[in-house]
């Protein structure tokens, strides 16, 4: 193909592209018209029948025009959960008029470039007014801020699938009346960021901070007499290294965060699990309604009464009310030796009956108990379709 027959084709392909943003912007529209009848009829947002429905016929329909039915899946999926998400929260929005603020001061760990940054990016791009991004060196630090009017909100990663629980948030969790709002899970993506032409063998000191190292651990491990740094934050291992500028010093952590500092990545994929996900929690001074159409996950803390099976006894009116448990933590209480604090979410609302009565028969057979917040849940699960019903005519 001579360079101007290329040229001619690159132009078609990149005016199909402009064509495709443009119906996906409409397409947003209208499933924003779809959620102001939702609102109006009390309809829940999902309707996992017509979303399976509708991936049938897609799947079909793409075959017809020698489109893979993996390929169709996929692009669909990021759709539906991107329509999820906006009618959610416009719904949530309608539940707490006024809750809208023209600047979203929002306190993090890190600065420009760190996970936490990232997903302060992604969760307050789907919600209106401007955001100003507040940079924490600690979790007490993005705690105060809120508590003492200098935030609005503050992200904190709470949980990873490769580390696990981030212990230092559930203890600060204990001692703050900041309710928590929202939560969104980000995928982490850890590579190897070098300021100065060099390759991994010249590597002498790495940087990062200590969740990453262990997320991480093999990767350390095959790379042998190589000195570990920490850091507060992902944010300043990064501007550390391109402020060193040196082929024997590298940093970990993801390829857009450091591209803000002008590193480059030599290496992806370093965790330990390659599907690799952080969940995160937004907190804020006030609680918010969560409308009972949106699906919403309930944060409590609650200490039990010092006599065998009491835990099992509080877990068992859960299951009593058919509420699902999705995670169960616990902490020591301090001051109180062999006492410890349980941080439960929960699938549900606290609107809803089921919800209301369990809590009530806990708070009769625990020494404390407290939600710490209900929240709309941004855990979007993909539609599951059958191959066979998809494939057939």
């Amino acid at each position: 193909m001579s360079d101007t027959a290329l040229d001619t084709v690159r132009k078609r392909i990149t005016a199909l592209d402009s064509e495709l943003l443009n119906l996906l912007a409409e397409r947003r529209k209208l499933t924003n018209e779809v959620a102001e009848t939702k609102i109006k009829h009390h309809i829940p947002v999902r309707d996992q029948k017509r979303e399976e429905q509708l991936l049938v016929r897609l799947i079909k329909e793409g075959q017809r025009v020698d489109l893979d039915p993996h390929y169709v899946t996929q692009i669909f999926h990021v759709i539906i959960e991107d329509s999820v998400l906006n009618q959610q929260a416009m719904l949530a929005e309608r539940a707490n008029p006024g809750s809208s603020l023209p600047l979203n001061r929002v306190a993090f760990l890190g600065d420009k470039g760190s996970y936490s940054y990232l997903a302060t990016q992604k969760y307050f791009s789907r919600r209106p007014g401007e955001l100003l991004e507040i940079g924490c060196q600690s979790f007490a630090e993005i705690i105060n801020k809120v508590e003492n009017t200098e935030a609005d909100y503050a992200v904190l990663p709470i949980e990873n699938t490769t580390s696990g629980s981030i212990n230092e948030v559930y203890d600060q969790l204990q001692h703050t009346q900041l309710s928590i709002i929202g939560e969104l899970t980000h995928p982490i993506r850890h590579t190897l960021l070098v300021g100065a032409d060099t390759s991994i063998e010249k590597i002498k000191t790495l940087y990062a901070h200590p969740q990453v190292f262990t997320q991480c651990s093999h990767f350390l491990a095959e790379l042998g007499n190589v000195e570990v740094k920490t850091m507060d934050s992902t944010s300043s291992a990064m501007l550390t290294v391109s402020e060193l500028a040196r082929e024997d010093v590298a940093a970990i952590g993801s390829e857009a965060g450091g591209n803000l500092y002008g590193l480059t990545a030599i290496k992806s994929n370093l965790a330990n699990q390659k599907e690799n996900h952080s969940r995160f929690i937004v907190v804020a001074r006030n609680a918010v309604t969560v409308p009972l159409q949106v699906p919403a996950k309930t944060t409590l803390v609650m200490s039990t009464v010092q006599k065998p099976g009491a835990l099992v006894e509080a877990l068992l009116v859960l299951r009593e009310n058919k509420i699902n448990m999705t995670k169960l933590e616990s902490r020591p209480i301090p001051g109180n030796p062999w006492e410890e604090m349980f941080y439960i979410d929960v699938e549900g609302n606290v609107e809803d009956g089921p919800v209301q009565t369990a809590f009530e028969s806990l708070r009769s057979i625990t020494r404390y108990i407290k939600v710490l917040g209900c929240y709309p849940s941004e855990e979007i699960s993909p539609t599951k379709v059958a191959a066979a019903s998809a494939l057939s005519e």
